[in-house]
Order: C-alpha cells, then structure tokens, then sequence
C-alpha cells in the first residue's frame, strides 16, 4: 500500500503486525549478523541472566519491522531520509509486535513528512521514535 499524495499531520500509517516473532528466524538472524549472544537463542541463557524465558530477538530485526511498516506505506525504501529511534524493551520470541506511525509534521518546501512511530510487544512498548520521509 502507498501513501497518499497529500500528507498532513495527524495521519496514520497503516499498522504492522507481526503475530508471532520466530525463534527459527531469530535463530538465523543471529547467525547473518554474526551474533554469538546465546539470548537470541538459548532460553536457558536468558533464564539464567534473570531476563526471562525465552530467547531474546536482535535489536536490528526489531527496527526492521518499523522500517518495514514505513517503506510498505511509502512504496519505496529510498524514501526514507533519517531514522532516530530508541530500543525501550526485548521482544521475545513468540511476541506479538504492533508498529504505528503517525505523521506529524509536513514540510510543505521540502515534501519531507516526519513520522513519530512506535512498536509494542503485548503492553509493553519497546521502540519509539521518529522517522523523516520523502
């Protein structure tokens, strides 16, 4: 789906949900980034860092279903012109991840749209920040 020609604050992106985060695919996430953490896929390791019972998703992948939401509105990945977002809590394998964007704010000079998003896993939200968009 892409964005409407006319933006204007106060819009909503259409929502991304992921139903269930993969530990198969976290498990191969881990290994294309070279990841060695055993969080990302030994519930053991994270039970026993006190961090709870199941395997912890990378960061990178978390970001991705953000940018995922934002590049399925816009059409296009080159659209995107700055990402500013911080990581507020671990998504677990099994999760639910809801990501929604708002726009916020217009530059009617530069067409650039900046986005506040965000993403929650159940109750918790565990990205938040903003998104500057051609």
């Amino acid at each position: 789906m892409s964005a409407p020609a006319t933006l204007s604050p106060g819009m909503l992106l259409p929502p991304l949900t992921i139903d269930a985060v993969d530990p198969e695919k976290m498990k191969l996430m881990a290994a294309l980034l070279r990841d060695p953490n055993p969080i990302h896929i030994d519930a053991d390791a994270v039970a026993a860092l006190g961090l709870g019972e199941r395997p912890i998703n990378q960061g990178p992948a978390n970001l991705s279903y953000l940018l995922n939401m934002v590049v399925g509105w816009r059409g296009a990945i080159d659209s995107l012109r700055s990402v500013d977002v911080r990581f507020l809590g671990n998504v677990f394998a099994g999760d639910r991840v809801e990501c929604h964007g708002t726009v916020t704010a217009v530059d009617p000079e530069t067409g650039l749209a900046t986005l506040d998003v965000h993403a929650t896993a159940g109750d918790r939200r565990v990205l938040q920040g903003t998104i500057l968009v051609a």
